[in-house]
């Protein structure tokens, strides 16, 4: 059986992402978002509807600033009193999860995509996508960037300027480049 390069990227496995159906899919998250930031900040109703239609799943408190930026948007679930400042970027080849209480920081990013290492592929453009799940009362610091596949267990803190490239155990405070531990979360 031969799987369409959508299905391949939902897989997890290497796909083309310079085909049609995905690059259709990738215009329409763009116009939404560009619909999304050129609302007065004061329309909240419709930014809330915006985001509503756009994402797989909401909670029904949420708040994320403008200027917001994603591919799909579909594949991006948030939990109850999910916030987002201004400059958060979702790139969701693969699904994006975040639990309830999560708080992001301005500029933060969110990475599902990455580049096939063969430099032949990559050339090509090909690449993957992994799944991000970040867990409940997660706080995200500043300018941190979380890359694909990677999971933030419950409570966990990740300091301003991080690049979380591996998982993070529940209630645990990782800072750095690559993050690494710090300490545990003060109870």
């Amino acid at each position: 059986m031969n799987m369409t390069e959508k299905e391949k990227r939902d897989a997890g496995m290497l796909y083309n992402p310079n085909v049609a159906e995905i690059l259709d899919e990738i215009q329409h998250g763009r116009e939404v978002c560009h619909e999304y930031n050129a609302l007065h900040p004061s329309e909240m109703a419709e930014r809330e509807r915006i985001i509503r239609t756009l994402f797989g799943k909401t909670g029904s408190r949420f708040m994320i600033e403008q200027p917001f930026y994603c591919d799909y948007g579909y594949n991006i679930e948030i939990g109850e009193n999910f916030y987002a400042n201004v400059g958060c970027k979702i790139l969701d080849g693969a699904k994006v999860t975040f639990g309830n209480n999560v708080f992001v920081a301005p500029d933060c990013g969110f990475f599902t995509s990455g580049h096939a290492e063969e430099p032949e592929l990559r050339a090509q453009g090909i690449e993957y996508a992994l799944p991000i799940k970040v867990g409940n009362g997660v706080w995200i610091g500043a300018k941190s960037s979380i890359l694909p596949g990677v999971t933030i267990g419950d409570n966990a803190i990740i300091g301003a300027g991080s690049v979380v490239t591996k998982d993070v155990p529940a209630d645990e405070i990782w800072a750095g480049n690559p993050a690494r531990f710090i300490r545990k979360v003060r109870r």
